[in-house]
């Protein structure tokens, strides 16, 4: 590999952005059991402190996602103020549409009309919190689905979930986008109503441009190249963001990089060859997207789980950084199948820690984040003061 333009990687590197969630602080765990650790975040003023740490110790994590009701203060402002104070704003604002009883045989799609307007209005008051706290991006999930075959008819159920769909779109701020998730299955198991991201992509084409889809690296069949799926959104300027996590088997929320790096190194490499491309338009889209850790910590320790889901991107970032890339186009236009791959591989099997200690010290932020928490006793600080109930689901 010849040697790399270092500073311009760094600089890439420094102007790195991602999101953690609130919920990613809290306890969770499996469906037989929901963990509390100590030091757990009771109040989301707590998990924005956290969040807080997280950024203080990285350097690029300067935003924290909301998700309602979990989130729900009486004063937004008051709790925009602080996260500000705390070094921080509040990001993407996520309604839930799947806790509710009333939400059992779906929330949009719902037969029943009192349903559907009670998941519109949700949303609905979703869109004043996100103009109350100052956030541009509403991030959609939908449980709705059926179990059974016969339960539902799939068109009607599309046309109630369009209809409540437009009429989110037509309540959004000029300045606002939609990012619009799909789910391969879970809870529904023989149909979702966005089961893939054709059907989102296609939901968000029927509402207007400020409409994309969100990228689950969970939400997918075992096998399905979810590069591929990257590149062809960044190719029609519908990539709005990712929920990023790693999965072993099914949705398992696990914090990133923990079990494919190299998938996450693939959808990197897509991204920042999509940032300098000859089309505008592709280029202006992927220095867009939204970049959101989207983890529950079921037996892991919170803070340290979120740090390493953080520096995994970088690590992956970094690494697609370093693909030659004028090589790997004459290995392409030469057909060398091999010589293609090993360009690739070259900069996957690169050491990357020496860059991201640069990066960091640029950024004025520890050299290895995880060990500097474990060092600074904020954990045990944590322990001692925070007695009572955690958050949680």
């Amino acid at each position: 590999m010849p040697s790399p333009d270092t500073d311009k990687i760094i600089e890439r590197l420094a102007r790195q952005r991602v999101e953690t969630q609130s919920w990613g602080y809290v306890s969770t765990g499996t469906r037989f059991k929901v963990f509390h650790t100590p030091g757990t975040p009771r109040t989301v003023y707590e998990k924005i402190d956290d969040a807080s740490l997280v950024h203080q110790l990285t350097g690029i994590a300067p935003t924290v996602a909301l998700h309602i009701p979990w989130d729900r203060v009486e004063d937004f402002p008051k709790l925009a103020a602080y996260a500000v104070k705390s070094g921080l704003r509040i990001g993407s604002i996520s309604p839930n549409l799947f806790q509710d009883d009333d939400y059992r045989l779906g929330s949009l799609t719902n037969v029943k009309p009192t349903v559907h307007k009670k998941a519109l209005d949700h949303i609905l008051e979703c869109i004043d919190i996100m103009k109350q706290v100052g956030s541009s991006q509403l991030s959609l999930w939908f449980a709705d689905g059926t179990n059974y075959p016969g339960q539902g008819d799939f068109r009607t159920r599309r046309h109630y979930l369009l209809e409540g769909l437009q009429a989110v779109y037509a309540a959004l701020p000029d300045y606002a986008v939609i990012l619009l998730e799909y789910k391969f299955y879970e809870p529904a198991f023989y149909h979702t109503d966005i089961a893939d991201w054709g059907q989102s992509l296609l939901l968000c084409q029927k509402l207007g441009p400020r409409a994309g889809v969100l990228v689950d690296i969970g939400h997918h069949a075992q096998g399905v190249n979810i590069e591929h799926i990257v590149a062809t959104l960044l190719d029609e300027q519908r990539l709005a963001g990712f929920d990023l996590n790693s999965k072993k088997y099914g949705d398992d929320d696990l914090f990133l990089g923990a079990i494919d790096p190299q998938q996450l190194f693939l959808i990197a490499v897509e991204l920042v060859t999509a940032e300098d491309d000859p089309d505008g338009s592709v280029r202006d889209a992927a220095h867009k997207v939204l970049y959101k850790i989207d983890q529950c910590a079921m037996v892991e320790d919170k803070i340290p789980a979120m740090l390493r889901s953080v520096t995994a991107l970088q690590t992956a970032f970094a690494k697609a950084l370093l693909v030659d890339r004028p090589l790997l186009h004459y290995m392409r236009q030469e057909g060398d199948v091999v010589g293609a791959n090993d360009v690739l591989n070259d900069a996957y099997e690169t050491d990357v820690r020496p860059i991201l200690a640069m990066v960091r010290e640029k950024l004025d932020v520890p050299s290895d984040p995880l060990r500097a928490y474990r060092d600074s006793g904020a954990q045990a600080e944590r322990n001692k003061t925070r007695v009572g109930t955690p958050a949680g689901w």
